[in-house]
């Protein structure tokens, strides 16, 4: 799948995290819009409606499972397939994000640029079909 003109939305805390990101996801072609709480990422992805939304789950004003279960509620954001970037990363974790939560994929930090390529891309592929 092309990443040009793919738009992605970061939610994380940690502003090092995010460059990191949006530093891998542009290089490879990716738009990437960050926000560093859960309320300004819900307010950028109403605003821009994006392809992908990556989340991460500790945060201190709003956790990444309350801002996924309000995307998951509105009829314009419900279908935008999310991958959760965590450090959360015991097995229960990870079948409360996959199996309960049904997020589209759950990558445990750290994690190694071209998992998070590869998890995109797959995501991505997969909502195409």
């Amino acid at each position: 799948m092309k990443s040009q003109n793919l738009h992605i939305v970061y939610i994380e805390d940690d502003p090092e995290m995010v460059d990191l990101v949006a530093l891998i996801l542009t290089r490879h072609g990716y738009k990437v819009s960050s926000a560093y709480s859960g309320s300004e990422g819900l307010e950028i992805i109403q605003k821009t409606l994006p392809d992908l939304i990556l989340l991460d789950i500790m945060m201190p004003d709003m956790d990444g499972w309350e801002v996924y279960q309000k995307l998951k509620r509105q009829q314009e954001t419900k279908n935008i397939p999310t991958i959760i970037i965590t450090a959360k990363s015991q097995p229960v974790d990870r079948v409360l994000g996959l199996h309960i939560a049904k997020v589209d994929d759950f990558i445990a930090k750290p994690f190694h640029p071209q998992e998070l390529l590869e998890s995109i891309e797959r995501v991505l592929e997969k909502q195409k079909q």
